[in-house]
């Protein structure tokens, strides 16, 4: 079967708290929600967060978080509060770090919260196989993807982070209900940047992917909100043609 419609999250790459909330106010009802990384959420921290989280976009709190299973576990309890619907920690952290993390987010019940959807961040989608072996990595990066993402599977994360280019595999080994959200998403004509693995948002959305990450291509748009409903029109389109595949 087909899969449905993916999701699009735009990635807020910028330390200028105006800008946010502009695109923010831009693209609310044209996106599922926003991606904040590193760049802004260091620049104004909790402020910054709830200034954007107010304009009632969900958020992906991109923090990739990956230390010691106690120092993880308590930067997510730390965390809770902001009621983030997605937050990430690298599988290349562990067993252990990932369950501590896993158990961290599921105590938001006993706290009146709303848990996030726990992600492993598996292999950059700006590291090549060479990157991966200059760093003592063996095999392809779809190899170290799937063994990362059976590690998150198997303790207590909800999905991965993931290359486009791995969608199929991790589908076929992981199944209908783990949650694959995919960064390095272009469409036709956008430049790759610093991305290596990256794919149209339609072909994505064609593998099964559950959330689509996309930054520049919206954002730095002369009109993001426009630039967000011809993707989001687009991947609409190529949703009913595969429904009506199926059907046919």
């Amino acid at each position: 079967m087909k899969p449905m419609r993916a999701d699009v999250y735009c990635a807020i790459d910028t330390t200028d708290i105006a800008r946010a909330e502009a695109l923010a106010a831009q693209l609310s009802g044209h996106v599922g929600g926003l991606k904040i990384g590193f760049e802004f959420f260091y620049a104004h921290y909790l402020n910054g967060y709830r200034a954007l989280a107010d304009k009632g976009l969900p958020i992906f709190l991109d923090l990739k978080l990956h230390d010691i299973p106690n120092t993880v576990a308590q930067a997510v309890r730390a965390l809770l509060p902001l009621e983030p619907r997605l937050l990430n920690v690298h599988a290349a952290g562990g067993a252990a770090m990932m369950q501590a993390a896993a158990n961290a987010a599921a105590e938001a019940g006993d706290k009146g919260l709303r848990a996030p959807t726990m992600l492993a961040v598996t292999v950059l989608t700006s590291l090549s196989e060479g990157d991966l072996q200059a760093i003592g990595v063996q095999g392809t990066p779809r190899d170290q993807v799937l063994r990362l993402a059976a590690l998150a599977r198997d303790n207590g994360m909800d999905g991965v982070v993931c290359s486009a280019h791995e969608i199929d595999a991790l589908r076929a080994e992981m199944g209908p209900d783990f949650k694959l959200i995919v960064p390095g998403i272009r469409p036709a004509g956008s430049a790759s940047h610093d991305q290596k693995r990256v794919m149209t948002p339609a072909a994505a959305q064609q593998a099964g992917a559950d959330i689509l990450v996309i930054g520049r291509a919206i954002t730095e748009a002369t009109n993001a909100g426009d630039a967000a409903r011809a993707i989001m029109a687009d991947l609409n389109n190529s949703a009913s043609s595969s429904q009506n595949g199926d059907a046919s």
